[in-house]
């Protein structure tokens, strides 16, 4: 049977590695240490062999997972700052302390207007991404079809999808519309929805290649995109300053704004014949509720929603772990945090990390000196507010270098405002060029709500 490696445990399992990117996680991540065969173990010593029992790789003396460790060296895109590995915060006299026990392996916590990175933990570490990928994948293609444009899927739409692929629910011969697929991306990331589409746009290979140079074009050069609905491939990496990034571009397009919003929507059955009433013997296309795996949007699973939150993706995969990048708006403010494999247990770590997060965002914009900026895309200059490009420089002052996990940890106020989400300011991507300070709407959610 094949090994796996999932948090540095070698795994015994033939379907561990499939892609399971929905609200479901599972109930335990118990897992246990592949020991050696009967034969090796004969052939050990007791002496030798107690000891590779007792303490295996993944585990501390004390019985305590080890934190693994991120590269020494890493990218300094938005700031040599963002390079280091640890937590990088620069606080100020009334900055409040971050919160306890962030377990992510890599967080970032950024305005998504003026692209201020507020704190991060390993930013630029490049790690498995899950199914927050697809916010490039909806970034790249989004602008290509007319949302109702329909499509006939044909068996070879579907080929290709990795076992155990999440899905929403797509049947060969049926037809679709664009907006059909996208509720299925961003509520249920399907990826037979994602197939469908990349079909749609010439294939896979195709879709990859476009991708991989829109990633470029955003200077998200952590990025290696193998398959466009995030499956666990060898060689797929992102980062948590990458990710944000997508998500920054992608919320600058009306759809991906509303798509990520939407909690709850009615998405297209099978064909079926009428047994009663009037219409006997007709046929009719059944439809079915769908809701969104986004936990702090729905407040599904034990989580109450976040208030002000806006979408955007979250992911699961075996090798990634959990991951999510969140918008949320309070007052006239809107950050972006990312939260990249919690090495806590539990199904909602990664959202209540990034709840956590976001909380401490609020509170310390205003307070808290930059650690770093999200860069603009190639060719395009942001506005200078003080900010940007400042990050590297700072980081040449020993006394500013940021601080280890922890140092200076504290407890988040927990307080969370009612927030109207009905607007707010980010820059915009438009005519070639950033406008600053134009606002954009990010979606009402209340009516988006399921119902109790």
């Amino acid at each position: 049977m094949a090994q796996v490696r999932h948090r540095g445990v070698a795994l015994s399992a033939g379907t561990c590695t499939f892609t399971v990117v929905s609200a479901y996680l599972p109930a335990s991540r118990a897992v246990r240490t592949v020991l050696p065969s009967r034969g090796a173990a004969l052939s050990l010593a007791a002496g030798v062999l107690l000891p590779l029992l007792c303490a295996g790789p993944a585990f501390a003396e004390d019985g305590k997972k080890k934190e693994p460790k991120p590269p020494a060296k890493m990218s300094t895109v938005g700031g040599d700052l963002l390079g280091r590995p640890g937590t990088q915060v620069r606080p100020g006299p009334d900055t409040p302390k971050l919160p306890k026990k962030l377990t992510g392996k890599s967080w970032i916590v950024a305005d998504a207007e003026s692209g201020d990175v507020l704190a991060a933990h390993n930013a630029h570490w490049e790690l498995p991404p899950a199914s927050t990928l697809k916010m490039l994948f909806a970034d790249t293609l989004l602008p290509k079809f007319d949302k109702d444009l329909e499509h006939k899927v044909e068996p070879s739409d579907l080929e290709g999808m990795g076992p155990g692929s999440s899905v929403v629910g797509i049947k060969e011969h049926l037809t679709y519309s664009v907006n059909d697929l996208w509720l299925g991306v961003f509520l249920r990331s399907g990826n037979d929805a994602v197939h469908v589409l990349s079909a749609m746009n010439g294939g896979k290979k195709k879709t990859v290649a476009e991708m991989q140079e829109h990633a470029g074009e955003l200077n998200a050069l952590d990025t290696h995109v193998v398959s466009p609905d995030g499956y666990d491939e060898p060689g797929q990496v992102s980062s948590a300053y990458d990710l944000t990034l997508f998500a920054r571009s992608g919320l600058q397009k009306p759809d991906f704004r509303k798509y990520a919003a939407t909690a709850t929507a009615d998405f297209p059955g099978e064909v079926k014949t009428v047994k009663k009433g009037k219409d006997k013997g007709k046929k009719k296309r059944d439809s079915f509720e769908i809701q969104n795996t986004n936990r702090l949007l729905t407040g599904a699973y034990g989580l109450e929603p976040y208030k002000g939150i806006a979408g955007v993706k979250n992911g699961y995969t075996s090798k990634a772990g959990t991951t999510f990048t969140g918008v949320a708006q309070r007052g006239d403010r809107v950050l972006l945090v990312t939260v990249m494999n919690p090495w806590a247990e539990g199904q909602t770590a990664v959202y209540e990390e990034t709840a956590e997060l976001f909380d401490w965002g609020f509170t310390a914009a205003g307070t808290v000196e930059p650690v770093g900026t999200l860069v603009a895309p190639k060719g395009v200059e942001e506005a200078d507010d003080g900010h940007a490009g400042g990050a590297g420089k700072n980081a040449e002052e020993p006394e500013q270098a940021g601080i280890a996990a922890g140092q200076g940890s504290g407890g988040s106020d927990g307080v969370w405002t009612v927030l109207g989400v009905t607007g707010g300011t980010l820059v915009l991507l438009a005519a070639g060029g950033l406008l600053v300070h134009r606002r954009w709407p990010l979606p009402e959610l209340v009516r988006r709500r399921p119902k109790v």
